[in-house]
């Protein structure tokens, strides 16, 4: 850009050149140029654009194989073999067999090592998103006249129900029995999470994750957290419940449990407390000496093993009524389009799957790029958990997104690149083919265990609720605020709750920011708030006025409230009296509204004011949009009615192109009235207005 002739002199010499802006193009050849750069298709753009979408063919070809193989292999096997005892488990969840969890967990890490960004993420079945999964697929069955209690996994010991789901997944739903039937319900919701987080990363919508707060988002995990528990202790306690829907839920699954609490199975209540006290005596040992383990110890692995070769040797299922895994089949099964009617059922449950897949999966690829010094794309992320959702549909598998505790395990053991995906997709694939029946008598209560003590991490964030109180009140409320209807009524009710206050939030914080008055610093050209700094040197005659936030419609009453109330004078009601105008009906109000920013009230003068100019430091000044800029057009007129002189400083070029545009200043920079009026610093305008002063002074004596 040229530089325009013009030149500003301020501070003593100070010289700042102004650039002169490049001429705006029409709408039209904007939309053209951006048309042709758009369609115009060239071999290396082309290249590119199969790069950006698929992020493996840019950095495979450069895999260092003597620097990155050994970490992606360990961590790729250590993954595997947490991964298959948690895909069995979670299908607890998620109300499906556990073959579809080993399914989910194979075909989402292949899927991700190609689309994927983020160099650690660990991407496959989630805890919170397989209780969103099974809430929509027990209310289905209930609507199907299906029993949603009837056990998930199978009971038999041979491929009998095996081969019926899979008859049934080709038949019709007055053919398909609960399992097929639950399966194809699961598999609608996760196709239309996947095409709503496809589509958001298409719209460029990666942005949006950012409103979920990390308050939010804890408030949240720590709520459904709460709901995942309760719906494991029929589980740990062998008893049956009905499963409660609905707002309620919890609570009401509390009463179930504490009436059927006399028909515990003794097998299971003691199996589970043997497995519970040995899994989390083996995760605290893990976390106070992991810097000393070179590899984290799968002791969810080694649990089920020996319990599985208990309860086979023991023979609990025969002599105590256990309920176990019973027969888990092993290949794949064809694939099956979801259906279109239960799509159309399920599409608005898939929004807030979406929604915290997509918050979850970002917010975990973006911590992990920070703390290794690389950079993920936001947009891509969704793309790549968008069609994690969407393919694997068409295969039997239900939602899926990153995983923290994966995550943290797959980066303690080495991992460098999303080739490890690879490898533990190799261990499900094992499982699926050969070694899943090994498992068929394994105990549910088990499984329950090791979900529950999975959820040992989030929630322990209830010990940082105080702290968060203390650096956050409001932050700690979105807390709150999210995490007690995901209890109470249920996790979709606290999530919206959750957002919608986050919001209001923000907006509360910047409809009411701090406002203060500023005085200089002795000896320095800096000035520095009244209400937090003694001994500052006020400028006699002079006003300095800071609004920490933008002016917009919301707060341009409050920034004119805490104005006038700060510098004792009611610019407004003053000009309107002195021009003659019926100020009548502005009686009263005065002493009814909030006229300070601390809430207090003060008495405004109404004669002659003590001082001659009000400078605003504009620098916190975010954005102004067309009632901020008329409630500044107004403020000008009446404080020049009385003789005060009103001028900005700080000013960001978003608010300066706005005052330009809105006519406050000159209409071209560099105009004479933009000059007397806008300054680059507070000093700045502070010596302009004590220099304007004193010739005015001159001027009146000499007459």
């Amino acid at each position: 850009m040229e530089a325009s002739p013009e030149c500003t002199q301020q501070d003593g010499g100070l010289g700042l050149v102004r650039r002169r802006p490049p001429a705006p193009q029409s709408l039209r050849k904007t939309l053209k140029g951006r048309l042709q750069q758009s369609c115009t298709c060239r071999g290396r753009k082309a290249w590119a654009l199969v790069q950006d979408l698929v992020p493996a063919t840019h950095w495979l070809p450069r895999y260092r194989l003597q620097e990155d193989l050994a970490g992606d292999v360990m961590s790729g096997l250590v993954i595997g073999i947490i991964l298959v005892p948690q895909a069995i488990a979670y299908s607890l969840l998620a109300g499906l067999q556990p073959l579809y969890s080993l399914y989910t967990s194979f075909f989402a890490n292949l899927i991700y090592f190609l689309l994927g960004t983020s160099r650690h993420v660990s991407v496959g079945i989630f805890s919170l998103l397989c209780l969103m999964v099974g809430q929509v697929v027990d209310r289905e069955l209930q609507l199907a006249g299906l029993d949603p209690t009837q056990d998930s996994l199978w009971p038999g010991s041979n491929n009998s129900t095996f081969n019926a789901s899979a008859t049934g997944l080709a038949l019709g739903s007055q053919d398909c029995g609960r399992d097929c039937y639950a399966i194809r319900v699961a598999t609608a919701l996760t196709l239309v999470a996947g095409i709503y987080q496809v589509l958001m990363g298409v719209l460029r919508l990666g942005f949006m994750s950012t409103y979920l707060s990390p308050p939010l988002l804890d408030g949240f995990a720590m709520g459904a957290s709460v709901t995942i528990l309760t719906s494991q202790l029929k589980h740990l306690l062998g008893v049956r419940v009905p499963r409660h829907q609905g707002p309620g839920m919890v609570l009401s699954t509390w009463l179930s449990l504490l009436r059927s609490a006399s028909q515990a199975n003794v097998c299971d209540v003691v199996t589970s407390a043997v497995c519970l006290a040995v899994l989390l005596a083996a995760k605290e040992l893990s976390d106070r000496y992991r810097h000393h383990l070179k590899v984290p110890l799968p002791m969810e692995l080694v649990v089920i093993v020996l319990a599985t070769l208990a309860s086979h040797f023991g023979q609990f299922h025969e002599r105590f009524g256990s309920s176990v895994a019973g027969h888990i089949p092993t290949g794949f099964l064809a694939p099956q389009v979801p259906d279109p009617g239960l799509m159309w059922r399920v599409a608005l449950d898939a929004v807030p799957l979406a929604l915290v897949g997509s918050a979850f999966s970002i917010s975990l690829a973006e911590m992990f790029a920070r703390n290794h010094g690389y950079s993920v794309r936001a947009n891509q992320e969704l793309l790549a958990v968008g069609f994690c959702n969407v393919v694997p549909a068409f295969f039997h598998c239900f939602a899926t997104s990153a995983a923290l505790a994966k995550s943290l395990v797959k980066t303690a053991t080495g991992c460098r690149t999303q080739l490890s995906s690879v490898v533990s997709a190799a261990v499900v694939l094992l499982v699926l083919l050969a070694l899943a029946p090994l498992f068929q008598d394994l105990q549910r209560c088990v499984l329950a265990c090791v979900i529950v003590v999975s959820l040992r991490g989030a929630l322990r964030k209830v010990g940082d609720l105080p702290q968060l109180w203390r650096l956050s009140p409001a932050d700690a409320l979105v807390w709150v605020a999210t995490a007690a209807p995901c209890v109470l009524v249920s996790i979709e009710a606290g999530l919206l709750v959750g957002v919608l206050l986050s919001l209001l939030s923000l907006v509360g914080r910047t409809q009411r920011p701090h406002a203060t008055l500023l005085a200089r610093i002795s000896g320095s050209a800096f000035y520095e708030d009244t209400m937090e700094f003694e001994g500052l040197l006020p400028e006699p005659g002079v006003q300095i006025f800071r609004f920490a936030g933008p002016l917009y419609y919301a707060n341009k009453d409050f920034f004119l409230r805490s104005l006038y109330s700060l510098t004792g004078l009611d610019a407004g009601r003053t000009a309107a009296r002195r021009w003659g105008l019926d100020a009548g009906a502005h009686k009263g109000n005065s002493s009814s509204k909030d006229l300070g920013p601390a809430g207090t009230t003060s008495v405004l003068v109404s004669s002659a004011a003590s001082f001659h100019t009000v400078v605003i430091d504009c620098a916190p000044l975010l954005f102004l949009d067309v009632a901020g800029l008329a409630a500044l057009h107004d403020l000008r007129r009446n404080y020049e009615a009385l003789g005060i002189v009103l001028l900005l400083a700080c000013c960001s070029p978003s608010v300066t192109d706005m005052l330009r545009r809105g006519g406050f200043l000159g209409e071209d920079e560099g105009d004479a009235a933009e000059e007397e009026q806008l300054f680059h610093s507070v000093h700045s305008a502070v010596q302009a207005a004590r220099a304007r002063h004193g010739e005015l002074a001159a001027t009146d004596s000499t007459l």
